[in-house]
C-alpha cells in the first residue's frame, strides 16, 4: 500500500457513510477499467492492496532499485492507456502495477491529493537502463495522443504521458535524520539512505543520468518565468491542482496574487480538472466585478501548459486564523467576559458573511465553497471571499462538487439553498470549530451541538442565531431534533450507563466475518498489522473493553488469536503498531502461550533500522519484553530487554542534541514518538534493577522533550511545532506529563514538579477539536486520571468532570449506543488510538472502580510485574 495514501482520508470515505473503509471494500465485482478481470499467463504473480493491482512474470529478476516508469492519463484516456500497457508488458514479461479503480484514480488525482506522486495510473519496472530506453521509445509511440497530469516528482519523457524517476522497487527501510523509519535506497557505498519522494524531480547524487534522458532534462529546465510581467516572491499555498503565489507586477511594482491551474490535475467529483475550474472562476469573477467582497480580476495568462489567474492582493488573514487566535475555550478557565466578547465578535463576522453571500445571490451566483479559509479579513477590516472555482449560477440549481466536508450540504440542498446550509454550518463552526464535519454522518448532531454551544456561549442573540442555524441544517429532518435524547451523554449519565452505551456501539460495529479488520477504525488499520494492533486494531478495542469492566468477548478474542498467531508477513514488531502490543493484550486476556509465540515471531524483525519511540520502536518493544519477561519468568526476554535499554541509552544523546522545534522535518517530541517514551523505558528499567544510572538517562530524555516545549501566555507548557503547539498524548504535553510524573516518583525535583503542573494545565481548556485518546480530549482525561491516581492532582480539582462533560462536543450515536468520530472527524471510529474504545478507556481511568492505566504506567510492582491482575 502506498504510504502517501493515508494522508488522504477522503479515499477511505468512498465506501461507507459511517466508517472509514478500504476503497476496494465497495467494489461490486463488475469491471471498472476495461482490463480488470483479464486473464494473464500461467505462473504470473498477482496481488492487490488498497490502491494498486500488481502483476509480475514468474521468476522475474526485478532489481531492488532503479529507474521506474510512470504512465499518466486523464480519465477519458484511462482505458486506452491500460489496454496498451497491459498488452505491451504482459507480452514481454515486464512487471507492472496499476490503480485498482476509477474512484481511486479520481481520489489520488483530486485537489487534496499528495501532489508529488499524483497523476500515476501505471508503474512499470524495467530490468535495466537498456530495457528502460526500449520501453520508453516503444510506449511513447503507442501512447501518442494520450493526455494526463504532469507527475511532479518525475522527469517527463518527451511530450507524452511517460515519466521516469529513480527509486526503490522493493520495500527496504532505514532511519532518516529525524530518527523516523522511512523507505530506503542503497547508495554507492552500499548504505541504505532515505528514498526521498517530493514534489520536485531530484536524482540521488550517486546516480548517473542515462544519456538518452539528458535531452528531456534539458527540456524540463528550459521552461522560464522570465518572460511574464510578474516576479514571484513566495508560495502562499499548494494543492494538487496548482499553487497560489504572492508576486509583484514588474510594471506597477504592486503586489498581486497568481493562482495556478495544472491541466488534468486536481479532479473534482464530476471529473473537471484544475484548468476547467480556473476558467470557470474567471467567468464568475467577471460576473461579480465591482463587489467590494470579491478580489479584483487583473489578468489571465498561460505559461507552458499551466494557466494563471492574476488577482488583487488582499493583505490580511483567513477568518479561520482569526477564529483560532480568538477562540476562548482553547485556554484554561476563560473568564465569562472573554466568552461574551468572542460571542459579539463572532455574531458580527457572521452578519458580514451573510451580507456577502446575499450580494452574490443578487448577481445570480451561488458561492458553493463557503468555509473560513475562503474568507479573508484585511488589515483595514475589509472582508473578501476567495476561491470561486466551484461556484455556480442560481438558476442552474446545481450542487457543489468540491465543498469543504464540514460545510458540504446534503444532496437535496441545491443552488442558493446550498449556500444557506453552509452559512448555518459557519455559525456553528464559529462556536464549535471543525465539529460540523460530523454532520455528514448524522444531521441530528446539529441540534445536540447547538445545545452544547448554547450552554457555553450564552445570550439571547446567540441563542436566536443558533436556533435559526440548527433549523436550516435540519431542514426537512427537524423531527430528528431529539434523536440524541435517549442516549446517555457524558456529564449527565453515570459511569456504568456510559460504559454500556459505548460497549453497545462498539459491539454493534464488529465484523468478525472480515479478515482485514474486526472493528472499524482509523485508515491506518488497512496498513500492515493495523487490523490487529493496539492502536487501530482489534487488540486495542478488546484491551479497553476488558480494562474498564465492559466485558470479555470470546468470539472476538478467537478472531484476534487467529490473525495474531499467523499475521501477515509485513506486520511490524512495534508496541502500538505491531506484534508486541498484540502480545501484551493476549497476555492480559489470559492467552500467555500465544502471547509468547507472537513475541517469538517478532524477534526476527529486530534490526538497526527500528525507531527509538514507544509507538513503533525500541522503547515500546523493550518495555513489553520487560513486562512479559517478568510475568512469564522468561530470562531470554529480560536479557533482550536489557540489551535494548543499552542500545537506546547509546543512541539517546544529550539534552541539547534535539532542536527546539518538534516535527516539520525535525524529530518529534512526546510520548509516542519522542524522548518521553524513552524516559518511561529507563524508569521502568530502574524500577526493575535499581540502577540509578538509568534514572540519569531518564533525566536526559525528559529534558530533551522539555526543550521542545514552549510556555504560552496562559501559562501552559506545550510542545512547540513552530506554527502551532500540541497538548496531546501522542506528541504533545500530556504524554510528556505522564512520563515526567512517573519519573518524579523516584527523584524529587521542584523545577520539574512545576513543569509538570504547567504541562498538565491545558487539561482545563474547554475545547479540543478531536475526542481521541492519542490526539484529542480523551488524551487530557487519561492524563488527569493517571496524575490523580499518582497523587499529582490536588483534592477538589474538577478537571476530570469538565473533560467528561466536554465529550458532548464530539458525541455521536450508533446502533442505540454512544460513539465518537475518528481523526479528521469524517467518520466514526471504534479503535483505541482515535475512536470510541479510546474514549471508553480514558473515562475508565477516572470513573472505573478498579485502577485503569495505560500500558506500563501502573504502580511498579516486584520485578516490574503487570499493573493488571494475571488471568493465569
Amino acid at each position: 500500500m502506498d504510504p502517501e495514501a493515508i494522508e488522504q482520508y477522503d479515499l477511505y470515505c468512498l465506501v461507507d457513510q459511517l466508517f472509514y473503509d478500504a476503497p476496494h471494500a465497495g467494489e461490486t465485482g463488475e469491471p471498472d477499467f476495461s482490463v480488470v478481470g483479464r486473464s494473464f499467463p500461467e505462473g504470473w504473480v498477482h496481488h492487490a492492496d488498497e490502491t494498486w493491482l500488481y502483476f509480475a512474470p514468474p521468476m522475474a529478476p526485478t532489481p531492488q532499485q532503479g529507474w521506474k516508469i510512470h504512465v499518466s492519463s486523464s480519465l477519458s484516456d484511462a482505458d486506452r492507456t491500460l489496454e496498451t500497457v497491459w498488452d505491451y508488458c504482459v507480452s514481454r514479461g515486464i512487471p507492472f502495477k496499476y490503480l485498482r479503480s476509477r474512484p481511486v484514480m479520481i481520489m489520488l488525482n483530486s485537489k487534496a491529493a499528495f501532489r508529488g506522486s499524483s497523476g500515476k495510473l501505471v508503474t512499470i519496472y524495467p530490468a535495466d537502463d537498456a530495457q528502460l530506453h526500449t520501453i520508453l521509445d516503444e510506449l511513447d509511440a503507442l501512447l501518442q495522443g494520450v493526455q494526463g497530469p504532469y507527475i511532479l516528482s518525475d522527469l517527463r519523457y518527451g511530450k507524452g504521458p511517460l515519466f521516469v524517476r529513480y527509486g526503490g522497487f522493493m520495500e527496504r527501510y532505514c532511519l532518516s535524520d529525524t530518527g523516523t523509519r522511512v523507505l530506503a535506497l542503497e547508495n554507492a557505498d552500499g548504505e541504505l539512505v532515505p528514498d526521498v519522494r517530493g514534489p520536485v524531480f531530484a536524482l540521488p547524487d550517486w546516480v548517473e543520468m542515462p544519456e538518452f534522458l539528458q535531452p528531456h532534462l534539458a527540456a524540463r529546465n528550459s521552461v522560464s518565468v522570465e518572460d511574464i510581467p510578474y516576479q514571484v516572491e513566495s508560495a502562499v499555498h499548494f494543492s494538487n491542482g496548482g499553487g497560489v503565489y504572492l508576486a509583484k507586477d514588474k510594471r506597477t511594482d504592486k503586489y498581486v496574487v497568481l493562482k495556478e491551474a495544472r491541466p488534468h490535475a486536481g479532479l473534482d467529483a464530476i471529473g473537471r480538472d484544475a484548468v476547467a475550474r480556473l476558467l470557470h472562476e474567471r467567468d464568475i469573477l467577471e460576473r461579480l466585478a465591482g463587489l467590494d467582497v470579491v478580489p479584483e480580476l487583473l489578468d489571465y495568462f498561460q505559461l507552458g501548459d499551466h494557466h494563471f489567474l492574476v488577482l488583487e492582493h488582499i493583505d490580511g488573514s483567513p477568518l479561520q486564523r482569526l477564529i483560532v487566535n480568538r477562540y476562548p475555550l482553547t485556554h484554561p478557565d476563560p473568564p465569562r467576559g472573554e466568552l461574551a466578547r468572542y460571542t459579539q465578535w463572532a455574531l458580527g463576522m457572521m452578519e458580514r458573511v451573510e451580507q456577502a453571500i446575499a450580494a452574490f445571490h443578487e448577481r445570480g451566483v451561488v458561492f458553493g465553497d463557503l468555509h473560513p479559509d475562503n474568507i479573508l479579513v484585511s488589515t483595514d477590516d475589509r472582508m473578501v471571499l476567495i476561491d470561486f472555482e466551484v461556484s455556480t449560477l442560481v438558476e442552474d440549481e446545481s450542487r457543489s462538487t468540491l465543498a469543504h466536508p464540514g460545510f458540504q450540504p446534503p444532496a437535496e440542498r441545491t443552488g442558493a439553498d446550498s449556500d444557506r446550509y453552509a452559512l448555518a454550518c459557519m455559525h456553528l463552526h464559529l462556536f464549535a470549530p471543525q465539529t460540523t464535519v460530523q454532520l455528514n454522518m448524522n444531521l441530528a448532531k446539529a441540534a445536540q451541538l447547538g445545545g452544547v454551544v448554547g450552554d457555553v456561549f450564552q445570550g439571547p442573540d446567540q441563542a436566536k442565531a443558533t436556533t435559526r442555524a440548527v433549523d436550516t441544517i435540519l431542514g426537512r429532518h427537524k423531527k430528528e431534533r431529539t434523536s440524541f435524547d435517549d442516549v446517555p451523554m457524558p456529564g449527565n449519565a453515570p459511569w456504568v450507563e456510559l460504559r454500556d452505551a459505548l460497549r453497545t456501539a462498539i459491539v454493534a460495529s464488529a465484523t468478525p466475518e472480515r479478515t482485514d479488520r474486526l472493528f472499524p477504525g482509523d485508515p491506518m488499520q488497512f496498513f500492515p498489522g493495523g487490523g490487529i494492533n493496539l492502536a487501530t486494531g482489534a487488540a486495542g478495542v478488546l484491551f479497553a473493553l476488558d480494562a474498564t469492566g465492559a466485558g470479555r468477548f470470546p468470539e472476538y478474542e478467537d478472531w484476534l488469536l487467529k490473525h495474531a498467531v499467523e499475521p501477515a508477513a509485513d506486520t511490524p514488531a512495534g508496541f502500538y503498531d505491531g506484534l508486541h502490543g498484540v502480545a501484551f493484550v493476549l497476555d492480559q486476556l489470559g492467552h500467555r502461550q500465544e502471547a509468547l509465540d507472537v513475541v517469538e515471531r517478532s524477534l526476527a524483525l529486530l534490526d538497526d533500522n527500528l525507531e527509538l519511540g514507544l509507538r513503533s520502536g525500541l522503547a515500546g518493544i523493550g518495555l513489553n519484553l520487560m513486562h512479559l519477561g517478568d510475568r512469564a519468568g522468561e530470562s531470554k526476554l529480560l536479557d533482550l530487554a536489557d540489551r535494548i535499554v543499552a542500545v537506546t541509552a547509546d543512541r539517546l544523546g544529550e539534552p541539547m542534541d534535539v532542536p527546539e522545534i518538534s516535527g516539520g522535518g525535525f524529530a518529534r517530541a512526546g510520548l509516542m514518538y519522542g524522548s518521553s517514551g524513552l524516559a518511561l523505558l529507563f524508569v521502568r528499567a530502574y524500577e526493575r534493577t535499581g540502577d540509578s544510572a538509568l534514572l540519569d538517562h531518564a533525566t536526559t530524555a525528559i529534558y530533551q522533550d522539555l526543550r521542545r516545549c514552549i510556555r504560552g501566555e496562559d501559562g501552559t507548557l506545550q510542545v512547540n511545532q513552530g506554527w502551532r503547539t500540541l497538548p496531546y498524548l501522542d506528541e504533545g504535553s500530556a504524554g510528556i506529563a505522564l512520563a515526567l510524573a512517573r519519573y518524579l516518583r523516584h527523584r524529587r525535583d521542584e523545577d520539574l514538579t512545576a513543569d509538570l503542573r504547567d504541562l498538565s494545565a491545558v487539561a482545563r481548556a474547554g475545547y479540543f477539536v478531536q475526542s481521541g485518546l492519542f490526539a484529542g480530549r480523551a488524551s487530557m482525561l487519561a492524563m488527569v486520571g493517571a496524575l490523580r491516581r499518582g497523587g499529582f492532582v490536588p483534592d477538589g480539582d474538577d478537571s476530570a468532570d469538565l473533560l467528561i462533560r466536554g465529550l458532548r462536543w464530539h458525541a455521536m450515536t450508533h446502533a442505540g449506543g454512544l460513539a465518537f468520530p475518528g481523526d479528521q472527524l469524517l467518520r466514526l471510529s471504534m479503535d483505541f488510538s482515535t475512536g470510541t474504545a479510546g474514549v471508553l478507556f480514558a473515562l475508565g481511568t477516572v470513573e472505573h472502580d478498579a485502577p485503569v492505566y495505560l500500558p506500563f504506567f501502573g504502580p511498579p510492582g516486584t520485578g516490574g510485574r503487570s499493573e493488571y491482575p494475571s488471568n493465569d
